[in-house]
């Protein structure tokens, strides 16, 4: 039977390697983006609850130097799709009231057109994905941004996984003495057999269940 050290040690290498596979298909998603709608750019930003920032976690095509960039969640076009958690598409940029100037400049690139989708999970806002300067047509296709929304999804998705990870990690490392007794809590569930084993996850269903509805 595995005991604490060898769950604690699977946590930590579901860990690192989630955090190692975030950006290699934060990366994909951005590629694929860029190449289907025949963009100039593609990038995705991750929000930082503590800092209220979003950060540049992956880029495709211009800006591609913006890696680990941040901004306040409130400024520009993106901090407004996030903010009102709402999919916006522009095809002039510059005449929008939204849009920030200053920290397009600062990025070396300026945008004439974009689409952008926050990255919504379970009502959750993690992040906002956005593509450039897409060539222009008469008239934009409600099929574009429900593709659109699918790679915000995947991105989402990919985001949680990875933000669990490092929680995990946290709790391992010691790092957030808060969660110590979750982690105490597994390893005795673990240790148990039979009829308790099963009382014991069926505790943590529960438990996950009420936490879920108090979101």
């Amino acid at each position: 039977m595995s005991g604490p050290q060898d769950l604690r040690a699977a946590v930590v290498a579901g860990a690192l390697a989630g955090e190692g596979a975030q950006h290699a298909l934060l990366q994909s998603i951005v590629d694929v983006a860029k190449s289907i709608f025949g963009a100039r750019a593609s990038s995705i930003m991750t929000h930082e609850p503590a800092t209220r920032e979003l950060e540049f976690a992956a880029v495709a095509g211009e800006g591609s130097d913006l890696l680990g960039t941040r901004f306040p969640d409130s400024k520009g076009i993106a901090g407004w799709v996030f903010t009102a958690r709402q999919p916006l598409v522009l095809e002039d940029v510059a005449s929008d009231p939204r849009f920030a100037r200053d920290l397009a400049d600062s990025t070396g690139y300026v945008p004439k057109g974009l689409m952008a989708a926050p990255l919504l999970l379970d009502e959750r806002a993690l992040g906002v994905l956005s593509v450039l300067d897409r060539p222009e047509r008469a008239n934009f296709s409600l099929s574009e941004m429900d593709l659109l929304g699918l790679f915000a999804h995947q991105a989402a998705i990919a985001i949680d996984i990875s933000s669990a990870a490092r929680r995990a990690r946290a709790v391992i490392d010691g790092t957030e003495p808060e969660l110590e007794d979750l982690a105490l809590l597994a390893e005795l569930i673990a240790g148990l057999d039979g009829l308790a084993r099963e009382r014991g996850l069926a505790l943590i269903a529960s438990l996950r269940k009420l936490l879920e509805s108090l979101r």
